[in-house]
């Protein structure tokens, strides 16, 4: 098998009433991902009425580049520095990952 790009699509239960916290925690990550090399796609945030859901998509161009991103990730202090800062917000109830093949344009 060739490798292939992944995107990995993350669905978050959040705090409805902190999604400014949540906000800048995606505002981060957008720039973490991209800096070790992968494609954030954005995260989605709830617009109208009550939802405590929120999405975030971003692309490698292979699972092993994921999962090297992932490993550099959890040393990295600048990412400590995000994960610490949701936690103590509280922003984040749950996540859930999926992975999922993209068919993008060249």
């Amino acid at each position: 098998m060739t490798d292939r790009p992944i995107t990995a699509h993350i669905t978050y239960q959040i705090d409805p009433t902190k999604i400014d916290e949540f906000e800048q925690y995606g505002k981060a990550w957008i720039a973490l991902v991209n800096g070790f090399g992968g494609n954030h796609h954005g995260y989605f945030l709830p617009s109208e009425g009550s939802s405590d859901t929120a999405y975030a998509l971003f692309s490698f161009p292979s699972m092993a580049d994921y999962e090297r991103y992932r490993i550099e990730a959890e040393t990295d202090p600048e990412c400590a520095k995000v994960y610490q800062k949701a936690r103590e917000s509280g922003c984040i109830v749950r996540f859930t990952r999926t992975f999922v093949r993209p068919v993008l344009t060249p």
